[in-house]
């Protein structure tokens, strides 16, 4: 009997060792996958901050001027369109204003912001808009995948929230890894109108989203990292002309892009956060009470 007992209580201590093992092995990997989407997202950022500090430079060409925005507003004098009869700044540069305090406003760090890549690749001339316009055939449905800071993509966006302190990643680094947001208790995501469906179900899928622009998550695409490409899918009236969402996403709200003025604008609720009834492009750098707002969601 004596040795029946002694059986069961090695028994008894072998399986509570492989437990411990089991239990310490799966708390290793556990460490190593948020340690790899901690990497993952500091990689990101100082890629994103290279492309950014390269774009957003002033040197001795670039003039501060007298604005209406919350930020100091660096422009080139000469280079403007004039639109009914008012000038228009073909790219303004933004720094922050030492008599302003913005503490109110900067990130908590709880929030990621992700810049619209594919979006900016795919309003890149030729390419997308070139086929919807009649001036290509469906070979300008491939693009290089690029960040160029495109007017579509929301320079003065993505210049005010890094001000801010806001980190971001992009649409590539969701979509190789889309737990990568699930790091964060909120999501930015801005004109993102071109995503892939790996991403959109990442975006879609967490509890806690501010859509900042309208004509977000409009289209599918298909990403190609070997060959640095994007490949439209689905949507913009592509591939037959009765689509339009290319998810067939009910929250959709392209039609409210078309107000830039945003005179009534506002943020509703849907789903899985806030939407803004306004695309705010012209205005984001100028109201420090919006920019708490978004702070506050």
């Amino acid at each position: 009997m004596k040795s029946f007992f002694v059986v069961i209580t090695v028994l008894f201590c072998v399986a509570l060792v492989q437990y411990g093992f089991a239990e310490e092995t799966t708390k290793t990997t556990l460490d190593k996958k948020k340690s790899n989407i901690e990497k993952q997202i500091s990689d990101a950022n100082k890629e994103f901050d290279v492309q950014f500090s390269k774009y957003f430079k002033t040197d001795k060409q670039w003039k501060k001027m007298k604005s209406t925005s919350v930020f100091e507003t660096w422009i080139k004098e000469n280079d403007y369109q004039t639109i009914n009869g008012k000038k228009v700044w073909n790219k303004a540069i933004f720094k922050t204003d030492p008599t302003k305090n913005y503490d109110k406003a900067k990130s908590d760090k709880n929030t990621i912001v992700i810049f619209p890549t594919f979006t900016d690749s795919a309003y890149k001339e030729p390419g997308f808009y070139t086929y919807y316009q009649g001036g290509c055939d469906e070979k300008c449905l491939t693009i290089k995948i690029q960040n160029s800071f495109l007017p579509q993509a929301n320079p003065n966006a993505v210049q005010v929230l890094k001000l801010l302190g806001y980190p971001f990643v992009t649409d590539v680094d969701v979509d190789k890894n889309p737990k990568i947001l699930g790091k964060y208790n909120k999501v930015i995501v801005l004109h993102n109108e071109y995503v892939t469906k790996k991403e959109f179900n990442a975006i879609t899928s967490h509890p806690n989203v501010v859509y900042l622009y309208p004509n977000a998550l409009y289209a599918e695409i298909k990403a190609d990292y070997t060959k640095n490409t994007i490949t439209l899918v689905r949507g913009h009236g592509y591939p037959t002309k009765e689509i339009s969402n290319g998810f067939d996403w009910k929250f959709d709200n392209s039609p409210l892009e078309y107000d830039t003025d945003c005179k009534k604008m506002q943020f509703y609720r849907i789903d899985n956060g806030w939407m803004l009834n306004c695309y705010p492009e012209n205005i984001i750098h100028k109201s420090m009470r919006f920019l708490e707002a978004v702070k506050k969601l």
